[in-house]
């Protein structure tokens, strides 16, 4: 297949993935084959257990019908080679968890450039400093550059590590876990990670999370049950819910803040 590694940080001609139908928990065949294009998210919804984490995983490892669910990854309508499949693994897919933190023990800016020198960016100083400007948007706590990785709180290093993904990383898939868990800016770092063009896959219980993507596969025992693309009106729902949650989180702030609380019982 013409999709290779042209070298250790380049990932080409990748257009399209899929997943072909495998089968649920019981054994019953799935009914549609997924696919997957860069610049769109699709939302991976369905309660703990219907699988959701199995389906990232078949993903994640280019499944050739030899997991669980019996699915295969298709990589431009094409499933790869054993080469080719070993050759992509851990290169094609980059993944981001609530569970993120760093274990190095330099500083962030440090290992910013040292990131940025190994994808052979044309400009690493510059380069960092766009990561480490995005990282603090997204962090509900600024950080500064000569931060020890292990000093940053878990928000501040997931929100590093998205920023690292979305501006560094040459993967062309991303797979995310309930990010809303991982204490960042959830709105921005989702818009922050499409404009990076990726094929973005995200399992998640959030509904706002759930309604900003392109579509929604809903699971049920182990497999997908339901495919729905987004509509206008659910984007009126989406606009209200977000206007609600922002009003939560200026609230939230106040009372961290210490503020007097009885200026927001009219509000």
């Amino acid at each position: 297949m013409d999709l290779k590694l042209e070298n250790e940080n380049t990932v080409l001609a990748l257009t399209s993935l899929s997943l072909t139908p495998g089968r649920d928990k019981a054994g019953m065949p799935e009914k549609a084959l997924i696919h997957f294009k860069p610049g769109e998210i699709t939302a991976l919804l369905g309660p703990t257990g219907a699988g959701k984490s199995r389906f990232l995983g078949d993903i994640e490892s280019l499944a050739a019908g030899d997991t669980p669910t019996g699915r295969t990854v298709l990589l431009n309508g094409t499933a790869p080679d054993e080469d080719t499949r070993f050759d992509l693994q851990g290169r094609l897919v980059a993944q981001l968890t609530q569970n993120m933190n760093f274990v190095l023990d330099m500083g962030v800016m440090e290992f910013l450039r040292t990131h940025a020198l190994s994808r052979e960016v044309p400009d690493p100083e510059a380069a960092a400093a766009r990561v480490f400007a995005a990282a603090n948007e997204l962090a509900g706590e600024s950080f500064a550059g000569d931060t020890q990785l292990t000093q940053l709180s878990g928000g501040q290093s997931r929100a590093l590590m998205i920023a690292d993904t979305a501006l560094l990383s040459w993967s062309p898939v991303l797979l995310i876990d309930e990010i809303e868990n991982a204490g960042v800016d959830k709105r921005k770092a989702l818009d922050l990670l499409l404009a990076s063009d990726k094929i973005i896959v995200m399992a998640t219980h959030d509904p706002v999370l759930a309604l900003a993507a392109d579509r929604r596969l809903v699971f049920e025992q182990g497999a997908v049950a339901a495919v729905l693309a987004r509509t206008p009106a659910e984007d009126t729902l989406l606009a209200r819910l977000v206007d609600m949650e922002r009003q939560w989180s200026d609230v939230r702030e106040a009372l961290r803040k210490g503020a007097d609380m009885a200026a927001w019982a009219d509000c």
